[in-house]
This record gives C-alpha cells, sequence and structure tokens, in this order.
C-alpha cells in the first residue's frame, strides 16, 4: 500500500496522540489533527484543524481515542473544555468508504457511521494492543494506589476483579511486589491461571466472603459488578481503583456517598504517552494496511 495516498484524522485524545501523529506522518501519511494537547511549536507536518469537522474533512481514516466514549456520548479529550460528541454532521466531510478505529463505540456513533456508510473498527479489547500498552497502565494504576493509600502495596490485602489482559499482568504485579492477592472472575482457566501465578482465587459469587478484608479493590470488568449491596460489605478505608470501560466495574457514584475513596483509572496509558502512542501505532497501522489490502 501506498501511504501518501492516505490522509488520516486524529481526533480527540491525550499526549498519546501526538506520538501516534508523529508515526502516521513518518508512514507518509497526510495528518490531520484536532482535540489533544497541541504542543507549543506544533507537530512537523500535521495539519491542526479548527475543529473536529475541521479535521475530519477529507479524511480516508480517523482515529479516535482508546478510552472510548463517556456516558454523554463525548470523545475522551480532557485537554478541552468543551466535548467532542459524533454527530451526521461531523463526520459527513469524511470521504466516501471512510472509516472509524478507536476503543469503542457507542450506539449514537454507531448509528452516524450507518447513515453515513462508514466503517468502524474497535480494539479496546484486542489482546496484542493490550499486552503493548499493558505496562504503562500497570504502572499508571501502582501510582494511583500509593497516591491515595497510606499502606504499603507489600503484605496489603488486594482483590483483582476479572481476569483479563490487564488484570493478569497486574496480578502478576502486585504478587511480585509482596501483595496478598485474590482474584475473582468467572472464567475457571482464568483462575487456574492466578491461582499458578500465587494468589487465592475465588468465584465472583465469594465476592461478599472476600471484599470485607480488603485494603485494596481493583476492577477490570466492563460490567458492574460491585454495586450497593457489595460496598456495604467494604472497610470504610478501603481504596477502590476502577480500570474497566464504562460503565465500570464498580459504582463509583455510591461508593462516594458512602465515604468509600473510589478512583477511575482511565487513560492510565497516558503515564507514559511516548511509548504507548508508539505501540497503539503499531496496532493501528497493521489494521489500516489490512483493510487496504482488501481493497485491492
Amino acid at each position: 500500500m501506498n501511504w501518501q495516498d492516505l490522509t488520516i484524522a486524529i481526533v480527540a485524545g491525550d499526549a498519546r496522540e501526538q506520538e501516534i501523529a508523529r508515526c502516521a506522518v513518518r508512514a507518509g501519511a497526510s495528518v490531520r489533527a484536532y482535540g489533544f494537547p497541541w504542543p507549543e511549536d506544533g507537530i512537523e507536518n500535521v495539519y491542526h484543524a479548527s475543529d473536529a469537522a475541521d479535521a475530519l474533512r477529507g479524511a480516508d481514516f480517523a482515529l479516535f481515542p482508546i478510552p472510548g466514549i463517556a456516558s454523554d456520548g463525548g470523545l475522551f479529550a480532557p485537554a478541552l473544555s468543551g466535548r467532542i460528541i459524533p454527530s451526521v454532521e461531523m463526520l459527513s466531510g469524511m470521504k466516501p468508504d471512510a472509516h472509524i478505529i478507536l476503543g469503542w463505540a457507542d450506539d449514537n456513533l454507531r448509528t452516524c457511521c450507518e447513515a453515513l456508510g462508514i466503517t468502524l473498527h474497535e480494539y479496546e479489547w484486542d489482546v496484542d494492543l493490550m499486552l503493548l500498552r499493558g505496562q504503562a497502565i500497570v504502572e499508571g494504576v501502582l501510582r494511583i494506589i500509593i497516591e491515595n493509600t497510606r499502606i504499603t502495596i507489600h503484605k496489603a490485602n488486594i482483590c483483582l476483579v476479572g481476569q483479563g489482559t490487564i488484570g493478569t499482568l497486574l496480578t502478576r504485579t502486585l504478587i511480585g511486589l509482596g501483595a496478598h492477592v485474590s482474584v475473582a472472575a468467572r472464567n475457571p482457566v482464568q483462575r487456574a491461571a492466578a491461582w499458578a501465578a500465587g494468589a487465592e482465587c475465588h468465584t465472583l459469587e465469594q465476592l461478599p466472603e472476600i471484599l470485607p478484608e480488603m485494603d485494596i479493590i481493583i476492577g477490570s470488568v466492563p460490567k458492574q459488578l460491585i454495586g450497593p449491596e457489595l460496598l456495604r460489605t467494604v472497610k470504610a478505608d478501603a481504596l477502590l481503583v476502577d480500570v474497566a470501560a464504562p460503565p465500570g466495574t464498580i459504582d463509583r457514584e455510591t461508593a462516594a456517598k458512602m465515604g468509600i475513596k473510589a478512583v477511575w483509572a482511565r487513560g492510565m496509558g497516558a503515564r507514559a504517552p511516548i511509548t504507548v502512542g508508539r505501540s497503539q501505532w503499531t496496532g493501528i497501522s497493521r489494521r489500516i494496511e489490512a483493510i487496504m489490502e482488501q481493497r485491492q
């Protein structure tokens, strides 16, 4: 494929998107950008658009952030004072048969893309990409734990709810740091792998029995499993950390009302934007190449 023939729009995100833009330029694409922190000296050969519609104008591909779309429909764009909510009007300037690559889409974005004939590609749960950026996420979660507790991770009682790619990396890291780790997961193979790594393992149905003893609870399942009933079993000084995609594992609003500290640890890859941006581009570029090969 000839990257010089492609126009790529990068819309929303954080410092990771700066590095993705640089990678796309190095590949040879024409790059248009809006909605992530813009360096004072700009990004060489990247057009800084006035708004999202301007960035998307003439694009073959649009890259939206991995953290996905908030409950109000806005793309992850913490540097902006306003919201970027996809609409038919915003997307209509893209080329015919365009593609959008992002972490995950909501119903609004799917409806807009269907109306315009734009193809969506979601990669929030791609294992290869998760592993490439996983260590940065783990380091970010460790920072949150350290900043929000008055105890060491060493010897702390920590429960991980879910053992997907990131949950598995967290389990191994926390065990290595000397924590007493319990894993609650639905999948028996995941529980067995966690046991082999040195964790105590439980089913989700056993959460009421184990949560009262926990100093730190980490959720990585994109389904609310820890609601008001389970929160009533949690120690008042426990720390809850939610690394899952919306709606998250933990009812954080109820936890806050109960005086329990709960942190939604989304966007943890931003801790190492150069490393994670490059790893994301590795996965994104492979997908673009595969799409272009299918067109030929």
